[in-house]
C-alpha cells in the first residue's frame, strides 16, 4: 500500500445540514496531481492519505466517521488549533517558506526568539502525530510519500519507530543553499537535514536538489549518512486541462475576456498573492515597457489573474497593498478613456485562469524562486495563439521549458521589459515554432510519472 501524508488532504468536508457530509476537492497543484492517481489505483493495490483537519467541517467529518472518499483511505488529524498555527503560520509559511524563496530582509528578520522556539515546539509536534499516524496504519514494507516542507521531520520520526517502511520526502519548494541554511539556528538547520536525509529526497528541478545536498554536506557531521536527492518534475494533466477548457464556464471567461481585450494583445500572469511570486517588479516593468516602446501603449492589455494567499501573515497583507498600488500607479500614468492598461482578476475561478491561459499572447512568470511552477506549464499546453512564455530563470520550470521561452532576470526590470517587447514583437513564425517546441516539451510528462519516480525511489530506499 502507497501512505501519502500532507498538511493538506484531498478532500474537504462540509456539512448537508441533514447530518451527512459533501466532500469537495482539496485545492493545491500537489493535491489535484495526487488525488485522481490514487483514486484510480495508480500507486498500486491501495492507498491511504493521512491530512490535517483544517476546518470545523472537516472535525465534524471526522467526528462522525464520515470522513471517506471513493478509493481512498482518508486519515484526518486534529490538532490543537493553537499549535497548527504555530507550526503553519510561524514555522512553515513564516520561516521555512521565507528562507527557501530567498525572501528575509536579513537586516531585520529573522529573529529566533523564545516566540520562535515555542513554534518550532509545535513544528515538532505536529510532524510526530502524522509520523505516530504512519507507524499506527502503515502496514509491513509500505511506501510512504510525505510531501513537502511543512513535514520536513516526519521522515526521521517514521523510520525511528517503523524501519521497515519506505520513505520519500518531495519538496514542492526551492530548497536554500549552504549559505542560507546557516541563518536557521543551528539544531533547527541539523533536523531538518538530517531527517530528509535518511530517506529519499525528491524535487523538482536539479538546481533545487544540488542546494538540498549543498545544504545538508554544509550542517550535517561528517560520518552521517546523507541519501542522494532525486529530480522528479510534476507536470500537469493535458486531458484534464482540455476538459476544463471545453466547459461552459471556461467559454463564457474567454469570450469575456475577447470584449476586454478586443484587438489588442494580451499580457496574462497567473499567481497567488506571494511576495515569492514577484508580481510587483512585473508591473514595473511593464510601465517601463510602455514608458520605452510608445508602439505598445492602447495595444496591451496585461491581465493579472490574482487569488488571495495567506492573509493571516502581515507581510501578505502588506503585499497584497502593494501589488494594487503598482497597478494602479500604471493605470494612473498611461490609462485613456477607452484603454485599462492593468485589469486584476481576482475572482477564484479555475476556469477563468483556463480560459486566460488558451487566450493570452504573452505569459509572464517572474518568481523570485519558484519549485517548479505549474502555471508555466499549463500555459504552454493550453494555449492556442501561439502564445510566447517570459519565464523566470529561477522557476524549476526553467529546466524544462527554457529553451523555448524567453528569460527574465527577476530583478532586472529594464532586462523584463526588454522581453516583454521582443515577446509582443515576435514574428509569427518564430511564436509558432517556440509554442510548439513548449507543448513538446510539457506533454513529455505527466503526473503519473511524477508519481513513478517517487515510488522508484522508495523502492530503492
Amino acid at each position: 500500500m502507497t501512505v501519502v501524508v500532507s498538511n493538506r488532504g484531498p478532500f474537504r468536508f462540509a456539512s448537508t445540514g441533514d447530518g451527512g457530509f459533501e466532500a469537495r476537492p482539496g485545492s493545491g497543484g500537489v493535491v489535484s496531481a495526487l488525488r485522481p492517481l490514487l483514486t484510480s489505483g495508480a500507486a498500486g493495490t491501495g492507498a491511504m492519505w493521512i491530512a490535517s483537519a483544517l476546518d470545523d467541517g472537516d472535525r465534524a467529518a471526522m467526528d462522525a466517521d464520515a470522513a471517506h472518499v471513493g478509493g481512498i483511505a482518508l486519515r484526518l488529524l486534529e490538532h490543537d488549533a493553537d499549535v497548527h498555527r504555530l507550526y503553519y503560520n510561524v514555522v512553515s509559511n513564516g520561516t521555512l517558506w521565507f528562507l527557501h524563496h530567498g525572501l528575509f530582509d536579513l537586516v531585520r528578520r529573522p529573529r529566533f526568539d523564545r516566540r520562535f522556539r515555542e513554534s518550532w515546539a509545535a513544528y515538532e509536534t505536529v510532524n510526530q502525530s502524522f509520523a505516530t499516524a504512519v507507524a499506527e496504519l502503515a502496514a509491513d514494507g509500505d511506501v510512504v510519500l510525505v510531501q513537502d516542507y511543512h513535514l520536513a521531520l516526519v521522515p526521521e520520526m517514521v523510520l525511528r519507530a517503523r524501519p521497515d517502511l519506505r520513505v520519500v520526502h518531495f519538496t514542492h519548494t526551492p530548497f536554500c543553499g549552504p549559505n542560507s541554511i546557516r541563518v536557521l539556528p543551528d539544531a533547527v538547520a541539523v533536523s531538518l537535514c538530517r531527517s530528509m536525509a535518511c530517506s529519499a529526497a525528491g524535487f523538482h528541478s536539479a538546481r533545487w536538489a544540488r542546494a538540498y545536498e549543498a545544504s545538508a554536506r554544509e550542517v550535517l557531521a561528517d560520518g552521517v549518512d546523507r541519501r542522494p536527492a532525486f529530480v522528479a518534475p510534476l507536470a500537469p494533466d493535458g486531458d484534464e486541462l482540455a476538459r476544463i477548457a471545453a466547459s461552459s464556464e471556461a467559454l463564457a471567461a474567454g469570450a469575456e475576456l475577447d470584449d476586454l481585450v478586443g484587438d489588442r494583445q494580451l499580457l496574462l500572469r497567473v499567481d497567488r498573492i506571494d511576495p515569492s511570486k514577484n508580481i510587483v517588479r512585473g508591473f514595473v516593468a511593464y510601465d517601463e515597457l510602455l514608458a520605452q516602446h510608445e508602439k505598445w501603449r492602447e495595444r496591451v492589455v496585461f491581465v493579472a489573474r490574482l487569488t488571495s494567499s495567506r492573509q493571516s501573515l502581515p507581510e501578505y497583507l502588506a503585499y497584497t497593498n502593494e501589488v494594487e498600488q503598482a497597478a494602479a500607479r500604471v493605470n494612473e500614468q498611461w490609462g485613456t478613456r477607452d484603454w485599462q492598461p492593468v485589469v486584476l482578476d481576482t475572482e477564484d475561478s479555475y476556469p477563468r485562469t483556463v480560459a486566460a491561459l488558451t487566450r493570452s499572447d504573452v505569459l509572464l512568470v517572474n518568481p523570485v524562486k519558484d519549485g517548479l511552477n505549474l502555471v508555466a506549464m499549463e500555459g504552454a499546453l493550453l494555449n492556442d495563439r501561439d502564445g510566447v512564455l517570459c519565464l523566470s530563470r529561477d522557476a524549476g520550470a526553467t529546466d524544462i521549458l527554457g529553451e523555448a521561452a524567453l528569460a527574465i532576470h527577476p530583478f532586472d526590470l529594464e532586462q523584463t521589459a526588454g522581453a516583454l517587447d521582443q515577446a509582443l514583437a515576435m514574428p509569427a513564425k518564430e511564436r509558432t515554432q517556440r509554442a510548439a517546441r513548449l507543448k513538446t516539451l510539457t506533454a513529455a510528462r505527466t503526473p503519473r510519472d511524477w508519481l513513478d519516480d517517487q515510488l522508484r525511489a522508495a523502492d530503492s530506499s
